[in-house]
């Protein structure tokens, strides 16, 4: 009986303590750090990615992705909004110094028809400017995205190319 009294002592109770709450600080730590700097889970909000993703779906966001290779034509990617700064979901269109041309509902990127599969059948791609035709050139270090629901979409036909730093990462499914 003594044994069972003497390891409920205030020694014993604050080691054991002590210990919980390191592992706590320790799991917040490393969720901390995996989430803002490997991978995190984004909600799309809205249906501008439609069909490809889904209006509150979760996804995975890669952020590690991108430190070894720049980001790709068609990859799906996270971007800080340059208006609002919020984080949104769209596709790489075009890349650094491409020049991308909205012509009657088609786009052409260097001259060349954009084969858009991820698109729903006669999706059309309009400027959001006077005319339903626009030419946009992408600068160094820029990337032109656009989302897969085109009718339904705030994307570089709005606000222009976007810088490579407001890239935060590939989002997977």
């Amino acid at each position: 009986m003594a044994d069972y009294r003497s390891r409920l002592s205030w020694p014993w109770f604050i080691e054991r303590l002590s210990s919980l709450v390191t592992v706590v600080l320790l799991g917040i730590l490393s969720y901390f750090i995996v989430s803002h700097f490997f991978f995190q889970s984004v909600t799309v909000s809205g249906r501008s990615m439609y069909p490809t993703l889904f209006d509150n779906g979760n996804y995975w966001l890669n952020r590690v992705v991108y430190w070894k290779h720049d980001p790709q034509r068609s990859d799906i990617v996270a971007v800080k909004d340059p208006e609002d700064g919020v984080l949104i979901v769209k596709r790489i269109i075009g890349m650094p110094s491409d020049s991308i041309y909205l012509y009657h509902g088609q786009v052409y990127v260097n001259g060349l028809l954009l084969n858009e599969p991820y698109l729903s059948e006669k999706m059309p791609t309009y400027a959001y400017e006077k005319s339903e035709n626009e030419f946009f050139v992408v600068g160094k270090n820029e990337y032109f995205v656009m989302g897969d629901n085109r009718k339904n979409s705030c994307d570089s036909r709005t606000f222009g190319p976007i810088p490579r730093q407001n890239i935060i990462g590939k989002v997977v499914d």
